[in-house]
C-alpha cells in the first residue's frame, strides 16, 4: 500500500471514529473524561516508571536507611528530595508508588486476558455445543459461583504454593497469583458468551455457514464469537478493577507478589505496621493510590457498558 492510500486510510478511520456513537457518547461525559485522563496516567506512570520516577526505590546503591521515616515535604521534617516521604527503609514513597501500580497493573491485565480467554472459550463451547458439555461446563460454573472470588484465589495459591519448593516460592509467585485470579474470574465470560452464542446460533447466517460445509469451530470464530464480544470488554474492564483489588488483598495477606517486588497491596501492608506509630503516609498514600486507580477503572466501565447498549443511548 503507497503512503498516500495509507494516509487517506488513518483519515477515515479517524473520521468514523470521531462520527461515532461511542466517542458522542465519551465526550459527553466529564466525569468518564476525567477517569480516562487518570487511568492513563496511572498505566504512563506504571509503564514508564523505570524511566519517570524520582528514585529506583529498589536500587540497594540508591537507598539510605538515614532518609527512614521522612514525612511528605510540607510536613515538619520533610524533605524536598521526597515529595511524599519515605517508608521505613529509607525508599521514596512516590517512586515505590508507581512500580507498585507496575506489578499491580500488570497483574491484573494478565489475569484478566487469562480469565477472558477460558472465558470465552468455555462460554462459546457450551452455548453452540449444547447437550451434555453445556451441563457440565455449567455446573462447574455454579459451583465455583457459590465461592467469594477470593477465597477461590487463595485455594489455588496455597495448593500450588504447597506443590512447589520453598525456594521457588518468589520466583513464581506472580505467575501463581495471575493463575489464582483468572481461575477465579471466568465464569462471568462464559455465562455472558454462553448467552449470546445460544442466541446467535439460531440465526440465518449461522445456519447459512452450516449449510455452506463451514467447519463449527470456524462458525464460532469468525460469525459467533464477533457479535458476542461487545458485553465481553464490558466485563472485562469491570473485570480489570476487579483484579486489582483481588491482587492488593492477597498481597496484604501475605500470599501475593514477594516483598523484593511490592505492588500496591503489599505496601498497604508493610505500611499498615507504622500506622499507629505516627508515620501515617507509607500506608495512606498507596491505599489512595490503590483507590483512585480502581475508581477511575469503574467508571470507564460503567461509561463503555452503557455506551455499547443501544437501548440505554
Amino acid at each position: 500500500m503507497d503512503p498516500l492510500s495509507l494516509r487517506e486510510n488513518v483519515s477515515d478511520t479517524y473520521v468514523r471514529f470521531r462520527d461515532s456513537d461511542i466517542y458522542y457518547s465519551f465526550r459527553r461525559s466529564p466525569l468518564t473524561i476525567v477517569a480516562a485522563v487518570i487511568t492513563v496516567v496511572f498505566v504512563g506512570a506504571a509503564v514508564f516508571a523505570p524511566w519517570v520516577a524520582p528514585h529506583h526505590p529498589f536500587d540497594l546503591t540508591t537507598i539510605d536507611l538515614l532518609d527512614a521515616f521522612t514525612p511528605p515535604v510540607w510536613a515538619e521534617g520533610g524533605d524536598s528530595r521526597f515529595l511524599l516521604g519515605t517508608d521505613d527503609q529509607g525508599r521514596d514513597m512516590l517512586s515505590t508508588i508507581m512500580f507498585g501500580a507496575r506489578i499491580s497493573l500488570g497483574v491484573g491485565f494478565a489475569s484478566v486476558i487469562f480469565a477472558m480467554v477460558i472465558g470465552v472459550s468455555l462460554g462459546l463451547l457450551s452455548g453452540y455445543v449444547g447437550g451434555t458439555t453445556d451441563s457440565i461446563i455449567m455446573r462447574i460454573a455454579d459451583i465455583q459461583l457459590s465461592f467469594p472470588a477470593i477465597l477461590i484465589a487463595l485455594l489455588i495459591d496455597g495448593v500450588v504454593r504447597g506443590i512447589l519448593p520453598r525456594d521457588m516460592h518468589d520466583e513464581v509467585a506472580v505467575y501463581v497469583l495471575i493463575f489464582a485470579i483468572g481461575v477465579s474470574g471466568w465464569v462471568q465470560y462464559a455465562r455472558t458468551v454462553r448467552g449470546s452464542t445460544m442466541v446467535e446460533k439460531n440465526k440465518e447466517y449461522v445456519q447459512a455457514a452450516r449449510v455452506m460445509g463451514v467447519m463449527p469451530w470456524l462458525i464460532m470464530l469468525r460469525h459467533v464469537l464477533p457479535n458476542a464480544m461487545g458485553p465481553v470488554l464490558v466485563i472485562g474492564t469491570i473485570h480489570l478493577a476487579v483484579a486489582i483489588i483481588t491482587e492488593a488483598t492477597l498481597s496484604f495477606l501475605g500470599v501475593g507478589v514477594p516483598p523484593t517486588s511490592p505492588s500496591l497491596g503489599t505496601l498497604i501492608r508493610v505500611g499498615n505496621d507504622f500506622l499507629f506509630s505516627g508515620e501515617w503516609w507509607i500506608t495512606v498514600f498507596p491505599g489512595i493510590g490503590l483507590a483512585v486507580l480502581v475508581l477511575a477503572v469503574n467508571l470507564l466501565g460503567d461509561w463503555l457498558r452503557d455506551a455499547l447498549n443501544p437501548k440505554l443511548r
